[in-house]
């Protein structure tokens, strides 16, 4: 059976050219980058370049990139690391579990927490965020892009905000690296957060931008590795493939890869939309990363769906990975107001650099099949189905 991956907000497999610039780094190049002799030296260098490289997706100082072992240590290093008792900290509904479970500890440590709506767009209004600050408020943590819609959210806005405040900012951008630009001095934040599992990157790398001249206290002691940022001997190996992934998806910015990207999640889209009624888009109308799409299904449970499309071949989500093996609906379709139903109807599809126009095509006639096979399995639906046919 051919399989067809659309889950790439979950993970993303290593481009071979990726894997390629790892592959020294296991066996000849095996030294530790603490180390002062010419094999450590060897991956001290190459721990360095792959800094520069990740630096130029960010457009920032190589000296402000930390390693980190993914998007969940960067985001509990901002949160944990900028907050103490008697803080404040401004967030949203919508954050990934990385840092909403963060919110929540630090509550219970004795921060002040205040998470604020979004539109039914799946958008945070700025001056939401503005007329949440107070005297005491040291923080703002909030998403570039939503992992389950998309969306791209006002972070600009947030960071001039912040600015006139005299506030830290912290933005989680693991759905956004490699996707749509990314200036941290236009945005103004003082930290971010990218995982490179989401950028063809492997597993088990990240990256905390920490703007020059910000105080933190670190999440990891021992060493004083990553300039005394994140104590730990170095992945060098992945660190390596983090910075040539970065390097391709920069180049990606600029060389149509994600217009083509774009064009294949809208296809995918737009057929699904006039193939199958009572079909829609969350998040339709803002703007969004170009490989996102959320769409619900009336009338099906979202979760049956997910595992028909993987009897198919296709794999596509419910929502969160991180979230797997959950009942709950959407913590974001929820706070976006949609109601339960629709929320237990709606499936994630999130594409990449390796999907094809012909894997759109096969999709198109696989879907719409099994959302009405489900449909008709559905025992509220049945009478209606019958009544529509008379």
């Amino acid at each position: 059976m051919r399989r067809i991956y659309m889950d790439a907000n979950a993970t993303t497999p290593l481009l071979p050219e990726v894997l390629e610039a790892m592959k020294p780094y296991f066996i000849e190049s095996f030294g530790n980058a603490s180390s002062i002799h010419q094999h450590g030296q060897h991956a001290r260098a190459a721990v360095e370049h792959a800094r520069e490289q990740v630096a130029a997706l960010l457009h920032c100082r190589p000296a402000e990139i930390v390693f980190t072992s993914g998007g969940t240590e960067s985001d509990n290093t901002a949160i944990f690391g900028i907050l103490r008792p008697g803080d404040h900290l401004v967030t949203t509904a919508i954050e990934h579990h990385a840092v909403l479970h963060s919110a929540e500890k630090a509550h219970e440590r004795g921060v002040e927490v205040t998470f604020l709506p979004v539109s039914v767009g799946c958008a945070v209004d700025p001056d939401d965020v503005r007329r949440a600050l107070k005297p005491n408020t040291k923080l703002i943590s909030v998403m570039m892009a939503n992992n389950e819609t998309g969306v791209i959210q006002p972070v600009e806005e947030i960071g001039r905000i912040a600015a006139e405040a005299q506030v830290f900012f912290h933005t989680d951008a693991v759905q956004a690296a490699g996707k749509i630009p990314i200036d941290v001095a236009a945005i103004g934040c003082h930290l971010l957060s990218i995982s490179g599992h989401k950028l063809h990157a492997p597993q088990g790398t990240g990256v905390l931008y920490v703007r020059r001249g910000t105080r933190f206290e670190p999440l990891v002691f021992g060493g004083s590795h990553e300039r005394q940022r994140r104590a730990g001997t170095e992945n060098v190996a992945g660190i390596v493939g983090l910075g040539k992934a970065a390097e391709i998806a920069l180049a990606a910015l600029t060389d149509g890869t994600d217009e083509r990207v774009a064009v294949l999640r809208d296809c995918l889209e737009q057929g699904l939309i006039a193939a199958i009624e009572e079909c829609g888009v969350h998040g339709a109308g803002h703007a969004r990363v170009p490989n996102t799409t959320n769409l619900y299904f009336d009338h099906l449970e979202g979760e049956a769906l997910v595992i028909a499309l993987d009897l198919k071949g296709i794999a596509v989500s419910g929502g969160s990975a991180c979230s797997s093996g959950a009942t709950d609906p959407s913590h974001v379709l929820r706070a976006m107001g949609v109601p339960l139903a629709r929320q237990r109807a709606s499936v994630r599809f999130s594409l990449s650099r390796l999907n094809t126009g012909a894997e759109i095509d096969a999709a198109l006639e696989i879907i719409p099949a099994a959302v009405a096979h489900l449909r008709e399995l559905s025992p509220a639906n049945k009478s209606t189905y019958a009544q529509a046919a008379n």
